[in-house]
């Protein structure tokens, strides 16, 4: 008896066993699929429309002719990226799957836009998620319609997406994008990033995080896990050898920008290379400094940057710095100033606050706060982390840009694009090496919705911002984020002690949250609607960022009877004159066009585009003003930065009857500088309510703008609120870069 007991007891354990393995790698989940997009094309009377209404604005403002401006998304992640996986999950508040297939649909029929290019994250991209993405690419391509005048241009690529742990060792996230679509015009796989978050044991999911993601996450969980299994049993690629003759299924990956440049060399396609979320602090090191990047920077393929996404706004360089930098690259915490309080300095403040109400002696406790200041600057993005029990609403504004639009998460102003535009590397000091980027706007959006920025609504669908479905469930945490429990709030700072995390797991979710808003575009000057024309607008840099709106904007300099357009570089001694032209976007009109539902079906359009689709009335929206920003680049390693950036340096009204606006200037300083110039235009339309708009994290404020307390907009605010507040929609030109000279 004894023994049938013991064999039933192994029996039972070895079924256990094998229910456990089965269940945390997914093996009775089914595989990830692109899904299928449907086969009808958006009318060729309703392209033709929105053509017709454009060519009506250019003529009334005397915009030419020869060029149409087309709209597009070039930052989109599905499901098929890690992070996108996770985060449309049901613990993280999301709704599930959300293939290619989908984001071709919902670019197509829900936003209507000109173009779009698919991005997710190289580094969890397997050889059959990669290989369905092409199919899916070519599929969306296909029912475009004739390749000359498509309905819609789908670009392949992928994001690079790495993370370091320290300024030395960060580069960032960039976005790769491919001309073509053809076996030959491709890469065999995506070239992933080598850094700390995508390697090490911080990675991968232990066997109990894996079961209690299939047991929260029911049939989603378990197909993550399956998922995550084929990505993490994917073999690095072999160093050394030649990029077309290493095996199909490896993972390519290099741990520099110029590795990156490097590889794309090797493949020898036509490629675009976009470095995105340049300011975001939520995963970028305090001190990073884009000045180490120049040496390497490649002129020919990165040649845009993305200065507005759904993630916020990388544009502007305060007169504030979140640390101080010392000679050998030490930190140090700067003290607070009128209009920024450093997340540093408010762990020294919470300390010595606790410290003081428990009676302890004052000098005790500002050794405490010293002691807390330094803790958070050497914990990097972990910084919150040294002070356990801390609510997120304790920590106020601290970090975050105040009064900027829409800015990114915990801005590293060093990482901005007017600190790009302003810096020089005098490496060789006959010519100087700087970035002169054209600026894009995208969406950064990971549930496959390009251009959702056409209305603000849906906060947990049209952003990343998501939201609690119900109470207490919208903050992803374990794989992705990371609670910082403690029962009490500590007395003392604790020095942050990696055990084996990710860096994904070190984020600052709740707060970082409130900063989430729906997706900017990327404009065009095109000859022409097919994948060439488009291409070579990219090429010419002729392409501008909008917050999301289809804003019109031309931005160029006047020589004589003729113009060069925005994102051109000319040699010039003599005064320059620029004129600026900009049109509000059109209102929009509820629910979705007949199209679209026939399109795509009652239950899809609903799921998909939320029953709201791209639906432009014939009512423009006024520009109340144009702005221009000056930049004077650094003539010499020692000049000081912040003053050469003005911002704004002219500001044009404009009339309020939604006619449109056009300026005209000159910059007389310029020949008695005697200097390289940079010139770009924003176009800034009437206030409107938007998506986490301004003041995101609720801040009380007193009679001296200090922020009281703090109620944001977050992760574990129901997913029904779309939490909007007063902003102004914009659009930034690329600019224009003027080499003094004869």
């Amino acid at each position: 008896m004894v023994r049938w007991i013991v064999i039933a007891l192994a029996v039972a354990a070895v079924a256990i066993f094998i229910f456990i393995q089965a269940a945390s790698r997914g093996w009775f989940a089914e595989r990830e699929t692109a899904g299928t997009a449907v086969d009808i094309a958006r009318s060729g009377e309703a392209v033709e429309a929105y053509a017709a209404d454009q060519t009506e604005t250019r003529e009334v403002l005397g915009a030419p002719e020869v060029k149409q401006v087309l709209f597009g998304d070039f930052h989109v992640h599905t499901t098929f990226s890690f992070d996108a996986f996770l985060m449309n999950m049901p613990m993280s508040g999301g709704a599930g799957a959300y293939p290619p297939a989908d984001a071709c649909d919902f670019a197509r029929h829900c936003s209507a836009l000109d173009f779009w290019s698919i991005n997710d994250h190289a580094e969890t991209l397997t050889a059959d998620l990669w290989n369905q993405t092409i199919e899916s690419v070519r599929q969306c391509n296909d029912v475009a319609g004739d390749p000359d005048n498509p309905d819609l241009v789908t670009y392949l690529g992928w994001e690079w997406s790495h993370i370091g742990t320290t300024p030395r060792n960060h580069y960032g996230h960039k976005n790769v994008v491919l001309l073509g679509t053809s076996d030959d015009e491709i890469t065999a796989r995506p070239i992933a990033a080598r850094s700390p978050a995508t390697s090490g044991s911080g990675v991968e999911p232990s066997t109990l995080q894996r079961l209690g993601l299939a047991a929260m996450n029911g049939r989603r969980g378990m197909e993550f896990n399956r998922t995550i299994t084929s990505m993490l049993n994917v073999d690095p690629c072999p160093e050394n050898v030649p990029v077309r003759d290493l095996p199909l299924d490896c993972r390519e990956s290099v741990a520099t920008p110029e590795g990156l440049f490097a590889k794309l060399d090797e493949w020898a396609v036509p490629s675009i290379v976009i470095p995105h979320g340049t300011a975001w602090g939520l995963y970028t090191p305090a001190g990073s400094d884009w000045r180490k990047q120049l040496p390497g920077h490649d002129p020919e393929r990165q040649t845009l940057i993305e200065v507005y996404s759904g993630h916020g706004n990388s544009e502007q360089l305060p007169n504030w710095r979140e640390v101080e930098i010392g000679a050998k690259g030490s930190l140090a915490c700067p003290a607070p100033t009128p209009d920024y309080l450093p997340s540093c300095w408010r762990a020294g403040e919470l300390v010595e606050a606790r410290c003081l109400d428990n009676g302890v002696d004052r000098d005790e406790c500002e050794t405490r706060a010293a002691n807390a200041r330094r803790n958070y600057l050497n914990a990097y993005q972990a910084g919150w982390k040294t002070l356990p029990g801390h609510e997120p609403n304790a920590w106020l504004d601290a970090g975050q840009y105040r009064g900027a639009f829409q800015p990114a998460f915990n801005y590293r102003p060093r990482s901005s694009a007017q600190y790009m535009l302003a810096i020089r590397d005098f490496s060789n000091p006959a010519e100087p090496k700087g970035f002169n980027f054209g600026f894009i706007g995208s969406s950064d959006i990971h549930s496959a919705r390009p251009g959702t920025g056409y209305k603000e609504m849906f906060r947990g669908e049209f952003s990343d911002g998501r939201g609690a479905r119900d109470t207490g469930d919208g903050v992803p945490t374990g794989l992705f984020g990371s609670s910082n429990d403690a029962d009490e709030p500590v007395d003392e700072s604790v020095p942050y002690v990696s055990r084996g995390e990710s860096p994904l797991q070190l984020f600052e979710i709740e707060r970082a949250s409130a900063y989430f808003a729906t997706g900017g575009l990327v404009a065009v000057h095109a000859t022409g609607r097919d994948r060439h024309s488009i291409w070579e607008a990219l090429e010419r840099k002729e392409v501008y960022a909008t917050s999301g709106r289809r804003t019109l904007l031309w931005f160029d300099l006047i020589d004589g009877a003729s113009s060069v357009p925005m994102g051109a570089t000319v040699e010039r001694s003599t005064m320059p004159r620029f004129r600026v032209r900009a049109a509000g976007s059109f209102e929009q009109k509820p629910g979705c066009p007949d199209d679209t539902w026939a399109a795509l079906g009652q239950e899809r359009t609903e799921h998909l585009c939320q029953g709201e689709c791209y639906f432009p009335s014939d009512r423009r929206r006024p520009i109340t003003r144009i702005e221009i920003v000056r930049i004077r680049p650094q003539i010499h390693d020692d000049e000081e930065v912040n003053h050469l950036v003005e911002d704004p340096w002219r500001v044009f009204p404009c009339p309020a009857d939604g006619g449109g606006c056009v300026v005209e200037f000159a910059d007389t300083e310029y020949e008695s500088k005697g200097r390289d110039a940079v010139y770009y235009a924003r176009a800034v339309e009437a206030e409107d309510e938007l998506i986490h708009g301004s003041n995101p994290l609720g801040c009380t404020w007193d009679d001296l703008g200090n922020c009281l307390e703090i109620d944001p907009c977050g992760a574990e605010t129901p997913i029904g609120e779309d939490c909007l507040t007063p902003a102004e929609p914009r659009a930034w030109s690329s600019p224009i870069y003027l080499n003094y000279g004869s």
